[in-house]
């Protein structure tokens, strides 16, 4: 998903990739997936999926760190790969969390978060989202897990879009919901952000997120009315505006879809 790091950081999460796969019994093969500034190092292990992160000592534990690991307590309606173990160990001043998965064989819809073309999923596949959407939203929000913070989208959605928040209908989310978080399962990846959110924000992301292929937000849009219809997902929409909006000057994708999310607030 990201660009490979710094050559030392790479070395080092290299090696946390080898001991977490010795831990495991495995061997850790295939293609490898970055995360953010190398902040995770993802691929195959044997038949497995396998997950390192890393933070400095004394930084781990937050939201982000637990997330995936919180996420098990979720209803199993909602398509995701099984967490099977997890190791945690320090070195260095650094902290390591190597999490083990069920390997997910079907691929990601993009190998970037947005849509640029029709990725041809079956009207099967909306339907199967759209029920994982409604028992997400379901789960009573947490207390401890903020997907999107209350201060956060009262400031930018009127600075980046000149519209007002009103009253806020909290649910759960899983809060990154792009075309390379979900595969063609579907099965929903990266559980990391997950935690409480305004309603339609993670449909409002898969919509919004299309729309460099107009044709197909459009399908989008129809697919997912039963949650962008209710006047309750305006501010889900609203919050994913102004941070595509906010973000457009430092992440090329968010630049490409700057325009086109600028059209969607007149209709909002």
């Amino acid at each position: 998903m990201f660009e490979t790091p710094t050559p030392a950081t790479a070395d080092r999460m290299l090696a946390a990739q080898q001991q977490a796969a010795d831990q495991f019994g495995l061997h850790a093969t295939g293609r490898r997936v970055w995360g953010y500034r190398g902040r995770t190092l993802s691929g195959t292990a044997g038949p497995h999926w396998l997950r390192v992160v890393c933070a400095e000592t004394g930084t781990e534990g937050d939201t982000l760190w637990n997330g995936p690991s919180t996420s098990r307590t979720l209803p199993t309606a909602v398509p995701r790969p099984d967490l099977f173990h997890i190791r945690d160990w320090t070195t260095e001043g650094y902290a390591y969390r190597a999490e083990l998965y069920a390997y997910a064989p079907d691929p990601v819809v993009s190998p970037r978060p947005v849509l640029d073309e029709d990725p041809g999923l079956p009207e099967t596949w909306w339907k199967e989202m759209l029920a994982a959407l409604d028992t997400l939203a379901d789960v009573p929000p947490p207390a401890d897990r903020e997907a999107v913070r209350e201060g956060y989208l009262r400031r930018v959605i009127p600075q980046y879009t000149g519209h007002q928040v009103d009253d806020v209908l909290w649910t759960t989310a899983h809060g990154d919901l792009h075309y390379g978080n979900v595969t063609r399962g579907p099965h929903i990846l990266d559980w990391e952000g997950w935690g409480r959110a305004p309603y339609g924000y993670d449909a409002a992301t898969l919509y919004l997120y299309a729309l460099l292929a107009p044709a197909t937000a459009a399908r989008i849009r129809t697919e997912l009315a039963p949650v962008l219809d209710r006047p309750e997902a305006r501010t889900g929409l609203l919050t994913v505006c102004a941070q595509v909006l906010q973000a457009q000057d430092r992440t090329d994708f968010y630049a490409e879809l700057a325009d086109p999310v600028r059209k969607q607030l007149a209709h909002l």
